[in-house]
């Protein structure tokens, strides 16, 4: 079974930006409007731990977490509003349920935020966000009790929140931490008809470090 609960992950992140919050003195720089904030790093996908029911009710699902790397692009419209785009490399999900292992998924899932930046004149900079994500699930393998069956996951549009802080090193390089929550509920299909509806509805918690243009 997965690892449901977050706050480890959370608290890591922004343990890694407090902590160099109070070891680094830095020559900070802040967010200007017309900046691109250009940012990598890793993220981890973590489905909520209920993820539904499909089949009329007998068939449970639990969607297993995955950690990618990851990438975003930010455009600062002003020196408080910023709009980004978060991008990563593809995520692959064990699908579990009550029956066993039924099968796996991958998916993109590219969110498009708008970004409100709280103190653009200090070197720790809280945001936070909201957002369109469009989910889109491919490679979908069926297994065990539906070996050999065409199990789809269809694409979705869904809501995006955020939270998040950056830590200024200097002029240009910054750390990063932030969490989404993300609307996912893909229609789920098995040999062409549709049986239910997977709620995902996963946290997604992000470190990296960041580069100011």
């Amino acid at each position: 079974m997965k690892t449901r609960h977050l706050f480890p992950a959370l608290h890591l992140s922004l343990l890694a930006v407090g902590a160099a919050a109070v070891l680094y003195t830095p020559a900070g720089q802040a967010h200007e409007a017309g900046d691109f904030l250009v940012k990598g790093g890793v993220t981890l996908v973590s489905p909520k731990s209920n993820n539904g029911t499909v089949a009329d009710g007998a068939v449970k699902l639990d969607v297993g977490n995955n950690v990618r790397p990851s990438f975003s692009l930010t455009y600062m419209a002003t020196r408080n509003i910023g709009v980004e785009l978060l991008g990563a490399f593809p995520f692959k999900h064990n699908i579990d349920s009550n029956l066993g292992r039924i099968g796996s998924t991958k998916h993109l899932p590219p969110t498009l935020s708008l970004q409100y930046h709280f103190l653009p004149d200090s070197d720790f900079q809280p945001y936070v966000g909201v957002g369109l994500n469009y989910t889109m699930f491919f490679d979908t393998k069926s297994q065990g009790a539906l070996e050999g069956a065409d199990l789809k996951l269809k694409n979705t549009w869904g809501f995006a929140a955020q939270l998040g802080v950056d830590y200024k090193l200097d002029k240009n390089w910054f750390l990063n931490a932030d969490v989404r929550y993300i609307s996912i509920r893909p229609d789920v299909k098995l040999n062409g008809q549709s049986i239910g509806k997977a709620k995902l509805d996963p946290v997604v918690a992000t470190i990296g470090v960041g580069y100011r243009f």
